[in-house]
Formats: C-alpha cells, sequence, structure tokens
C-alpha cells in the first residue's frame, strides 16, 4: 500500500475507534471515507463492519460512483453520496457519516439546526441544514438537494438526515469526526434547552 495511503488510512482508524468510543455511532453502522489525494479515487468503510474495530487494512478503494478498485468487501451503500461530496466540494477530503441519536431527534422535526452556543457560532459557520430523504440510502435523484446547500454554503461542515442521522465534512477524518461530534453536541443542547424552555425553570 503506497504511504500516502497508509497515512490516510491510519486517519480513518482514529476517526471511526473516536466515533464509536463517543457514542455517535454504534453497532455496525455509520461510514467513513477520504479522498485519495490528486485522484477520482477513495478509501471507504467496508459494508457491515463496525466503525469500533475498524484497521488499516480494513478500508476499500473505490472511484468516486463506488466501484470497488482494491481491497476485499463490499464499499458502504452510501459510497455514491461520499464521491459525489467529492467532486462538488474540492476542499473537502473526508466525509463521516453516523446515525448520531441527538440529530435523528432533532432531524425529526425537519427543522434547520440553529447554533445553539457560542461554541457552534465560532466553530460553524451557518445553522446546519435539514435534507428529508425518504431512504435509508441517499441515492443519486437526491443529490440535487446537497448540492444546493453546498452552492449556496460552500465552508458548511456538514446536514441532518431525517431519521437518519449527519453527514460530516473536514480537510481530513479527524477533522471531519471532530466536526460531527460537534453537530451532535448542538443537536443535543438545542434539545435540552427546549426541554429547559418548555419546563419554564
Amino acid at each position: 500500500m503506497e504511504e500516502i495511503v497508509k497515512k490516510i488510512a491510519a486517519e480513518l482508524v482514529t476517526a471511526s475507534k473516536r466515533a464509536y468510543t463517543r457514542g455517535i455511532q454504534t453497532g455496525s453502522g455509520g461510514n467513513v471515507s477520504a479522498r485519495i489525494p490528486g485522484e477520482e479515487r477513495m478509501l471507504v468503510k467496508a459494508s457491515g463492519g463496525s466503525l469500533g474495530d475498524c484497521d488499516e487494512d480494513g478500508f476499500l478503494i473505490t472511484d468516486f460512483d463506488g466501484n470497488l478498485l482494491e481491497g476485499k468487501g463490499k464499499p458502504t451503500r452510501e459510497a455514491l453520496l461520499h464521491g459525489f461530496l467529492y467532486r462538488i466540494c474540492p476542499e473537502v477530503n473526508a466525509v463521516v457519516h453516523t446515525h448520531s441519536p441527538y440529530c435523528i431527534a432533532w432531524a425529526s422535526k425537519n427543522r434547520v439546526l440553529p447554533r445553539t452556543t457560542w461554541h457552534s457560532k465560532l466553530k460553524i459557520c451557518a445553522d446546519l441544514p435539514v435534507l428529508d430523504v425518504p431512504a435509508a440510502v441517499v441515492g443519486k435523484e437526491y443529490f440535487y438537494m446537497v448540492e444546493e446547500i453546498y452552492r449556496e454554503n460552500p465552508d458548511l461542515p456538514g446536514f441532518l438526515l431525517v431519521d437518519h442521522g449527519l453527514v460530516a465534512v473536514g480537510k481530513d477524518a479527524v477533522l471531519a469526526e471532530h466536526n460531527a461530534e460537534l453537530m451532535e453536541e448542538t443537536a443535543q443542547i438545542a434539545i435540552l434547552k427546549a426541554a429547559v424552555k418548555k419546563l419554564e425553570l
């Protein structure tokens, strides 16, 4: 395995294990990927494996259409979405998708997630959009919605999916995972603030 691919795989392992440890993804759900610089190829998580069990040899190499080029196993079903994000966002080098509980809860309202703290206002450039995709996978027919939000705000760190979780992006896998954590924390605080307001404490 070429050195740059080894380095990217190590970053994906760090991001995957952190996401699992932090509880923003449990079981065998969620997926991660990273762009291979200068090419229309990416390292992606194989379908069915747990983020908590990832190792550097467990990632597959696919093209941006999700076609397997190297490795054993089946690429994640979301590989098409990952590849699309790399095509439309040249500054994005990694994607983290998790079924984060608070983001799922907030997105069920199908309302933009506001930046509820000074921290989120400093780190996130705009309130986070919610996309209502009525499927377990973001298929090509819904890519126009993703393209619209990034045309409007190319620096957006991610978005939420109704009943599905979050999609976070970053300049590398670790930064993408940090964005995922911040999005989940923002949703958690938004829900807690709404509960406090309702109780009129």
